[in-house]
């Protein structure tokens, strides 16, 4: 599969390492009659990059820009380089690479070459046929060839077979190759034969560009470079709806923008539509200059002339600001694929077409650019007539439309309404003067409709070159020529209809895990190479470079699990479980993929049903029941034992062996005394009660709280949740977190634990696929804390993962059949979200200092960090926190056969950002995990921000 409706099972895949590679590779596939499919990544939606042969992956090591020539400007790369990288490498020149398709972070420059890719820049820098200078590729037939850009020598390279064909084909139809191609920038469809007319210079690179596979495989290209602006500014323009900015972006090209992109209301969504100027569908308008000042000067020029079409403005210098806005830009191609009313559709709604699902097939056909307004409200009218929904978006100033449709594609009826709708709007487009894709070319799902574009004789035109290039065949059969029905070998067939029997309720799919699996349609953003910003996904992938272990490779084995096809054991697959077996759970997908696929609920799920009345790995036990052994060492008190016996060499060695864990890490220190213990003990001094020893400072605390015992009960309260690593490991966090929330004025109370009352989230079993189990601990959690719940109290819970348990997977388990599951979930807050909300007007220490470490990653995917920031930034804490994930993850990097994985996660911003922190800096981790993965990898202590801020509140208090 690829980011498209389509699915198709190949032979094999080969991953080659260089040029002769790929020519074995064909060698063996032509002497028994095997397709080939070339595929990079990141810019096929239409079906182009499936195959039933072998498909080409060169992404894996053909990935090397291996020249670049600032004074020429040009890049020469091999196929697998990822867009962004040749973009990296330029930069130190003041150069870039101008296409760059919203996929930019993980498309391929031969991808982009296959598609003829555009992307946002595409009004000032021109599709990637504009900035191909010279490609050299492999034919099927076994030839190598070096294919020229304009002017660069004609056909004269060519094997004479190839150029007697091409020069006979040329001089054969001059007329119908200088008529048959409509003038629009976004001309993608069909093979590009123009390029070889006598006045276009015969431009080999342009007419391969675009060819989608079928007529040969790049081995390397030279590409042009261009000078990047040294400053940009985003104005952003507000229009009353779609139509009106669509007529009005045309008018803004005089003004040689970088970009002109569009998008309407119904993609943008209420909350981001607030942050942006009034209107109800807006122009993002990129505009350069060699300054600031020129850069805002160009922006201010551009609004004039526009103040009078648009309904409000603004200009936004900022450039995090700039990513942010633009994030809602490039997270379109999966956001419009869940329509407002996505949640909560059972199947039978969603195949009757009543559901929220939208999938690609019309996904960037392109007008003149003045013609767009009226393209688009016949495009809506359209819609309507066929009872379908979309949401158009897109370069607005290339003409260029990308849509998501609600196409019911899991029943003949609905699947003969895409059909029919598929041929009405390629009528409409050719109306208008368009092209069938107007980016990411034809593949399957436009193909077929050429001839309603060009007509029979320009397609019979493409089928001669298509022979030339490649007459065995054997090049991406049934793509551009000669191709396969559009409503074949679509990927939802071979999916089960009834819904799956599942323990999670996945409540956005409405339960049924098909739906969710359905997720994933291909955008890839799981396939970056490197953490953005704060982002987390996917850092499994990002270790081991495997498609199998990217949040897409994983959603594509679950897709054919439950296909039965391939995968025929289904729950009980070893395919499935060795490639899950990789991911952290660290739930970045939830948050950074554009449809919220959640591979960790999907991985605890599979091992659920896996392991179901079967013997699990030993890790199972031992770290999916932590929480039973941690309460059993605390309750007979064998800290010190177990401490002292964990420092013998034999001892903790057979203690790895026995429980799974890899042997390169170090046991957790049990705590002395377990935070409930302490909390206890406080209660009882507090009360009066003799004979427990405490320390001075705690005497001194007690004597000044002892004045407030009576107005403290009109205190806000707050429930301190014990979770278990704060109980039994890091006790210190909780003491400081009920130190720093009484400080702010707030009255701690911390449900009852111990003996015959565990209390847990069930995190650890859920984290190890043991559901049952899971349930009970999480219903039992529930019924504890029912009085507060009713007493409307807020839960604060101090370790990340457990928080991200009780909000996230404790209802989904639960579903809503347990009364207090959800009402749970609504309560939870992190320590500075409670201090925020409860606390507003508390001073917090200042303790005026840098600060690294990372954001834990289920903080940055279900709980959200704001509030951190607001409390550091109060604190004088300055500095951001890394992206990414530490790589220990709960019970994931002390698996056997998990560290170096863990080792490489950590090594990718945590580890650098601490060994290179300023002077005096603060390492921050609030979640036990990451303080451990610190400790042990860097020797490193890392500390909660309750620990840093309680630190500072006693120097505050001893000061005064």
């Amino acid at each position: 599969m690829d980011a498209s409706n389509y699915r198709r099972v190949p032979l094999a895949v080969v991953a080659p390492r260089d040029a002769d590679d790929i020519a074995a590779t064909l060698a063996v596939c032509r002497e028994h009659g095997v397709p080939v499919v070339p595929r990079g990544g990141g810019t096929s939606i239409a079906g182009q990059a499936t195959g039933v042969g072998v498909v080409l992956d060169t992404t894996r090591y053909l990935n090397r820009v291996v020249s670049l020539d600032p004074e020429a400007r040009t890049a020469v790369v091999q196929p697998g380089v990822i867009c962004d990288e040749l973009r990296s490498a330029a930069a130190p020149y003041g150069l870039t690479f101008g296409p760059d398709p919203s996929t930019h972070s993980r498309c391929t420059i031969g991808g982009m070459i296959g598609n003829n890719s555009c992307g946002a820049h595409s009004v000032a820098w021109g599709t990637t046929a504009d900035n191909v200078r010279e490609v050299t590729a492999l034919l099927y037939g076994g030839e190598r060839v070096r294919l020229l850009g304009e002017g660069g020598g004609g056909l004269d390279a060519l094997p004479a077979r190839l150029r007697d064909g091409l020069r006979s084909l040329v001089e054969g139809d001059l007329a119908l190759l200088r008529t048959g191609f409509p003038e629009l920038p976004r001309r993608i469809s069909g093979y590009a034969l123009d390029a070889l007319l006598p006045e276009r210079g015969v431009d080999l690179a342009r007419a391969f560009t675009g060819s989608e596979g079928t007529l040969g495989v790049v081995s390397e290209a030279t590409v042009r470079l261009v000078r990047a602006p040294g400053a940009r500014v985003l104005a952003i323009l507000g229009y009353a709806d779609e139509n009106a900015a669509a007529d009005a972006a045309s008018t803004l090209l005089p003004h040689g923008p970088l970009t002109v992109e569009g998008m309407a209301s119904d993609l943008v969504g209420p909350v981001a539509a607030a942050s942006l100027p009034r209107g109800g569908a807006w122009l993002f308008v990129e505009v350069g200059g060699d300054s600031p000042e020129q850069a805002r000067a160009h922006a201010g020029a551009l609004l004039r002339d526009a103040a009078a079409e648009c309904t409000d403005s603004a200009v936004i210098t900022d450039p995090a600001h700039q990513r942010a806005l633009w994030r809602i830009r490039e997270d379109a191609s999966g956001t419009a694929t869940r329509m407002p009313d996505a949640g909560g559709t059972s199947l039978p709604e969603r195949s009757r077409g009543l559901g929220g699902e939208a999938w690609p097939g019309w996904e960037d056909c392109a007008v003149p650019p003045a013609r767009l307004g009226g393209y688009l409200r016949d495009f809506r009218a359209l819609l309507s007539q066929h009872g379908l929904r979309g949401t158009p978006y897109g370069h607005f100033g290339d003409g260029c439309i990308h849509v998501r449709i609600d196409f019911d594609l899991l029943t003949e009826p609905g699947i003969a309404r895409f059909r029919a709708f598929s041929y009405d709007l390629a009528d409409l487009v050719v109306a208008h003067g368009g092209s069938l894709s107007g980016e990411h070319g034809d593949g399957q799902a436009r193909a077929e409709l050429l001839p309603r574009m060009y007509g029979s004789e320009l397609v019979q035109l493409f089928e001669r070159f298509k022979d030339l290039w490649d007459p065995a065949g054997g090049m991406n059969p049934g793509m551009l020529a000669r191709p396969h029905r559009l409503d074949e070998n679509l990927r939802f067939a071979v999916l089960p209809r009834e819904p799956v029997d599942v323990a999670f309720g996945y409540p956005e799919d409405g339960g049924d895990f098909s739906a969710a699996v359905r997720r994933c349609v291909g955008v890839a953003k799981c396939r970056t190479t490197s953490v953005s910003g704060a982002g987390v996904m996917c850092p499994s992938f990002r270790a081991t470079g495997d498609e199998r272990h990217s949040t897409r490779g994983r959603a594509r084995l679950l897709h054919e699990m439950l296909a039965g096809e391939v995968i025929a054991d289904g729950w009980r697959s070893t395919e499935v479980r060795d490639a899950l077996d990789l991911c952290l759970s660290c739930k970045g997908c939830r948050t950074d993929c554009p449809v919220g696929v959640d591979m960790a609920t999907y991985k605890a799920e599979f091992l659920h049903h896996h392991y179901a009345g079967r013997l699990r790995p030993a890790a199972h036990y031992a770290m999916g029941w932590l929480p039973v052994w941690l309460r059993a060492a605390a309750a007979l008190r064998l800290a010190p034992v177990a401490n002292a016996a964990a420092r013998v060499g034999p001892l903790a060695a057979l203690a790895r062996r026995v429980g799974g864990i890899a042997p390169e890490r170090d046991l957790p220190e049990l705590a002395a005394e377990p935070f409930p213990r302490w909390w206890r003990a406080r209660a009882r001094r507090r009360a009066g009660r003799p004979g427990v020893r405490d320390s001075g400072r705690d005497r001194s605390r007690d004597r000044d709280r002892a004045q407030d015992r009576d107005r403290g009960r009109d205190r806000p309260t707050v429930v301190l949740w014990p979770d278990t690593f704060t109980s039994y490991l890091a006790p210190g966090v909780g003491r400081a977190a009920v130190a720093v929330l009484e400080d702010a004025g707030l009255r701690v109370v911390v449900p009852p634990t111990g003996p015959g009352r565990p209390l847990c989230c069930g995190l650890t079993w859920v984290s190890t696929g043991q559901l049952d189990r899971a349930k009970q601990v999480m219903r039992r959690a529930v019924d504890a804390v029912a009085p507060a719940l009713d007493a409307g109290l807020p839960l604060v819970v101090l370790e990340p993962s457990c928080a991200a348990t009780l909000r996230g997977d404790l209802p989904e388990l639960l579903g809503p059949d347990t009364p207090g599951a959800a009402r749970l979930a609504a309560s939870v807050l992190t320590f500075a979200q409670a201090l925020d909300q409860y606390a507003p007007n508390w001073r917090p220490p200042r303790v005026d200092r840098p600060v690294v470490g990372q954001t834990h990653c289920h903080q940055h995917a279900v709980l959200g960090d704001a509030a951190e920031r607001t409390l550091r930034e109060r604190a004088g804490l300055t500095g951001e926190l890394s992206g990414g994930c530490c790589g220990l993850a709960g019970n994931f990097g002390f698996e056997a056969g998990h560290y170096e994985v863990s080792v490489a996660c950590a090594e990718e911003a945590l580890l650098p950002a601490v060994r290179d922190r300023p002077a005096g800096a603060e390492v921050l981790a609030d979640g036990f995990s990451c303080r451990t993965q610190l400790h042990q990898l860097a020797g490193q202590r890392a500390r909660h921000l309750a620990e840093v801020l309680a630190e500072a509140l006693a120097e505050r208090r001893d000061e005064e």
